[in-house]
């Protein structure tokens, strides 16, 4: 776990946590992932049987699964980065991979009821404040959603 103290701008000095890993990119990889960041949620006051770490399971599991069916190079990790603002109560999900052929997500897809597939990013879309995806350099994508912890206002975790 990585402690930061950031004060872009004028905003006031606050205190950021972050957790960074790499995992194979894998179905295993992905799991753990998941694992991982309820884990880490639990140590930080929401534990596993939470809202909050219920939704940070779901959101870091379709991300990591993502990552491991559509970025997956062979030799290469997905990465795992975890922000927590608690002042502002928002919590920060990325996940990096190296596939940069691919075209970077832009919207949750529309999925057929009857579907097996194609409801990962409509979860995300519905449980994340905001979401989206940018490019890394010098190769490969970063997909991530911000998730808001404060139960007072609109899509908010309890």
């Amino acid at each position: 776990m990585l402690t930061e103290t950031a004060t872009p701008g004028d905003m006031p000095q606050r205190e950021l946590q972050s957790l960074t890993m790499q995992f194979p990119s894998s179905p295993r990889g992905a799991q753990l992932a998941r694992r991982h960041a309820v884990g880490w949620m639990g140590e930080r006051g929401h534990p596993p049987a939470s809202d909050v770490s219920g939704v940070v399971a779901l959101v870091v599991g379709e991300l990591a699964a993502n990552a491991v069916q559509h970025g997956r190079v062979p030799g290469r990790k997905f990465g795992l980065r975890l922000v927590l603002d608690r002042a502002a109560g928002v919590l920060r999900v990325e996940v990096a991979d190296a596939a940069s052929a691919k075209r970077l997500p832009t919207a949750a897809p529309s999925s057929s009821p009857d579907g097996e597939s194609g409801r990962g990013l409509l979860l995300v879309d519905v449980l994340a404040e905001r979401w989206g995806s940018t490019p890394r350099s010098p190769v490969g994508k970063t997909v991530w959603a911000e998730l808001c912890l404060d139960a007072s206002a609109p899509r908010r975790l309890q």
